[in-house]
């Protein structure tokens, strides 16, 4: 299969902020585990802090025949109608993922404006939220 994980806003700061919430792994290090793990897959990785260029990944997504995305859209995810807009007008499927549990945290994470246009959402198990959601596509 070939998946696009799809990474947003401040996630480079992975493993250098907040390690009590995200880990102490920072994200080249987290993907290069995703890689290790669907070692019989296409892996692409994209970690954007620019709206556009997120939804410009998902547009192009589709043109490169991707069989899913596995986005984490960090901050985007409460607010940003563009990437909701984005996911809606490809066919490719999108899981959204956190590593965080949003839901035990503080009340504007418990909103998210992309949970409607997704394929499902996968939130609180670290990294492996993104590994969760790719193997959900080959079930």
């Amino acid at each position: 299969m070939k998946f696009l994980f799809l990474n947003g806003v401040n996630l480079n700061m992975t493993g250098i902020r907040e390690k009590e919430v995200y880990g102490a792994q920072t994200l080249d290090e987290i993907n290069a585990d995703i890689k290790n793990y669907f070692k019989d897959d296409l892996c692409e990785f994209y970690q954007s802090n620019c709206e556009g260029d997120i939804c410009t990944a998902i547009h192009n997504a589709q043109a490169k025949g991707f069989d899913g995305i596995i986005l984490n859209a960090g901050a985007y995810t409460h607010y940003s109608y563009a990437i909701r807009d984005a996911i809606a007008s490809v066919t490719v499927p999108v899981i959204e993922v956190h590593m965080s549990n949003v839901h035990s945290r503080e009340e504007f994470r418990h909103k998210s404006v992309i949970s409607q246009v997704c394929k499902g959402v996968i939130c609180g198990f670290g990294k492996n939220s993104y590994i969760l959601a790719a193997q959900s596509f080959k079930l």
